[in-house]
């Protein structure tokens, strides 16, 4: 079953919610823990929110970060290579999506563009994989062949600079790449730069070139991006101040402007914390962010007309080190993974408020540090 996203985008916009097959399978990247052996799946019924026993969907090698292509049919993850020094090269590996079991079959395996591999994800044409590379600080986009298969045929691109955090801001870090509403631009949130880069997407070419870019504050260390589903705003949350900074988007132009930057921690909290997700429900009535070390999600309330946040709540998810987290294409629950905990616990989502409620639904799944929904087709 193909997803049509504009039909998807205006239902959302007009009910604030979807109508979709009643369950989903939910894919797991893991880290590189002995324990964890590969891309881990499970089943959520998203009538009452209850995830099946986990089972393992491909053995592989800390496949840390999830992409699905737009046809359903194919799946990529950033991965180590064997018997390579993961801070020296990494990679990006293949997958096809077996029906109706959900598992994955190995398509093949290439350079990611550089080291550190940690955030990848396929642009809406279906044509190109864009990695980024935290080790090296590069980015890269890579050619889809019709069967699924992935080459690196243009040279990666290497971000320069540095910022004032002498453990993590000595040169570039691009921990993650998102592609905008309208395919044109791909956005790179550097942390080791304090910069929010904007690249000029060719997918027919599988190609990036330098744009735009937007600072944030010194120190902040930017690492997920998310865009507002209406296309005018969009989000990137701070690693190393725990704070969330929304922009405004002019997708014509391919510029970012700050609007607000805000915490994702209560008043008052001293004690060590560094953010990790950000993403926006379907709705776009509401945006989360996810606390390492006060081990919450962070919920605020997001202005349609403004993009500004307020914050609505912190919610414990039931683990420790919520690494990433995500939210089922209903807009019904998200799922947060403990990478510490070994742990995904279910909560439901308020459509009104957008605070969560525990659903009682927990599985254990090794290192968990990625969660990607896939609906079933009828």
């Amino acid at each position: 079953m193909k997803l049509n996203f504009p039909l998807i985008l205006s239902l959302v916009l007009i009910t604030g919610s979807l109508s979709f097959a009643t369950e989903q399978i939910v894919y797991f990247g893991t880290g590189g823990r002995a324990e964890s052996k590969g891309i881990y799946m499970a089943r959520l019924d998203v009538e009452t929110g209850k995830l099946s026993a986990p089972e393992l969907a491909a053995e592989a090698l800390s496949p840390g970060f999830l992409a699905i292509h737009p046809d359903e049919q194919l799946l990529y993850s950033v991965c180590a290579v064997a018997g390579v020094d993961r801070r020296k090269s990494g990679g990006v590996s293949a997958f096809a999506i077996k029906r109706p079991s959900g598992k994955l079959k190995f398509l093949n395996q290439v350079f990611s563009g550089g080291a550190g591999p940690c955030h990848l994800t396929v642009d809406q044409t279906g044509k190109t994989v864009l990695v980024a590379n935290y080790g090296s600080g590069t980015v890269a986009a890579l050619e889809i062949a019709d069967d699924g298969r992935v080459s690196l045929t243009n040279a990666p691109i290497l971000n320069e600079g540095s910022s004032v955090d002498p453990k993590r801001q000595t040169g570039p870090h691009a921990h993650s790449i998102n592609v905008d509403p309208a395919n044109k631009f791909a956005v790179v949130a550097d942390l080791g730069l304090d910069k929010v880069l904007v690249f000029k997407l060719d997918p027919d070419k599988a190609m990036l070139a330098p744009h735009s870019a937007v600072s944030v504050a010194p120190g902040s260390g930017p690492r997920h991006f998310a865009f507002h589903p209406g296309g005018k705003f969009a989000y990137v949350i701070n690693e190393l101040l725990s704070t969330i900074t929304a922009f405004s988007y002019d997708g014509e132009a391919g510029n970012l402007k700050e609007l607000q930057t805000l915490s994702t921690l209560p008043d008052g909290h001293e004690e060590n914390n560094s953010t990790a997700e950000v993403q926006v429900h379907p709705s776009g009535k509401f945006v989360y962010g996810s606390n390492r070390g006060h081990d919450t999600i962070a919920v605020f309330a997001c202005d349609p007309d403004e993009g500004t946040l307020t914050l609505v709540e912190h919610e414990p998810i039931r683990g420790e080190v919520p690494r990433n987290f995500g939210i089922d294409p209903t807009g019904t629950f998200l799922l947060a993974a403990g990478q510490k905990s070994n742990s995904v616990a279910v909560f439901r989502i308020d459509q009104e408020t957008g605070a969560l409620d525990y659903a009682g639904s927990e599985i254990e799944v090794p290192n968990p540090i990625c969660v990607k929904f896939l609906p079933v087709g009828e």
